[in-house]
């Protein structure tokens, strides 16, 4: 099985990403969070790429935007979860925590989330290492707590950080650098955070893509996994809120 994971920079105001995952014999892949269909298009275009799955983290609208162009007239399966089908009526997939389904061999397993949205959920492929998290967990950071509580977004990421530390995190928006501005705030002597926002700058000025994180990376230099109380990941939210 051999699978290749794409990037699409959609080069926007809150800096989305949208990741395809690619099963490369075949050329079937799968848009995650598809923020506007015309970039996806033109890259399944231009890669010859057929688009054949859309997985859905949650319901805010820079990652369904694109949806109802791209099955315009077209019946490609739409994932995601089942509590927000409320706010995404087409999903033809629902999915919920401990759910699991396939994609040309390969096994995805669903955790749920909730905390920036009550239906958030993240797709977790042990055999490639990989997790899609939508806007819970970025690198060197966390999304705001819009709908859940800090109880919830504190036990959501407890989980994500209890993943293989191997793991690659593909989040949904380049907000690295400025997560790293306020992780030294919050931790100025630890090393490797400073280490790590030496990096993401050079990238950063040089316009590169800092993701994929791994979980070993965030639990060394994420003050929001890093909280080992949920009384100290809301000072840490709060804080970040007004930072």
């Amino acid at each position: 099985m051999s699978f290749k994971i794409h990037c699409i920079d959609v080069k926007n105001a809150l800096q989305n990403y949208i990741w395809l995952l690619e099963h490369e014999d075949s050329q079937d892949v799968i848009a995650i969070d598809p923020t506007e269909a015309g970039l996806v298009e033109q890259y399944c275009q231009a890669h010859k790429l057929n688009l054949a799955q859309i997985w859905l983290t949650h319901w805010h609208k820079d990652h369904i935007g694109g949806v109802p162009e791209l099955i315009n007239q077209r019946n490609i399966p739409v994932y995601g979860p089942r509590d927000e089908l409320s706010k995404i009526p087409f999903i033809t997939h629902p999915l919920e925590d401990a759910d699991s389904f396939e994609f040309h061999g390969l096994n995805i397993e669903i955790i749920a989330v909730p905390g920036h949205t009550l239906g958030h959920i993240v797709y977790f492929i042990d055999t490639l290492d990989v997790l899609f998290c939508g806007d819970t967990l970025f690198a060197m950071g966390c999304g705001r707590v819009f709908e859940g509580t800090y109880q919830q977004m504190f036990s959501s990421l407890t989980r994500l950080a209890a993943l293989p530390p191997r793991t690659k995190v593909y989040c949904t928006h380049e907000y690295t650098l400025s997560n790293a501005q306020f992780a030294m705030h919050a931790e100025p002597d630890n090393l490797a955070m400073q280490a790590r926002f030496d990096r993401v700058e050079a990238k950063r000025m040089l316009g590169q893509c800092t993701l994929p994180s791994t979980i070993e990376l965030e639990l060394e230099t994420n003050p929001f996994i890093r909280a080992d109380s949920v009384e100290e990941f809301q000072r840490l939210r709060e804080m970040k809120d007004n930072f």
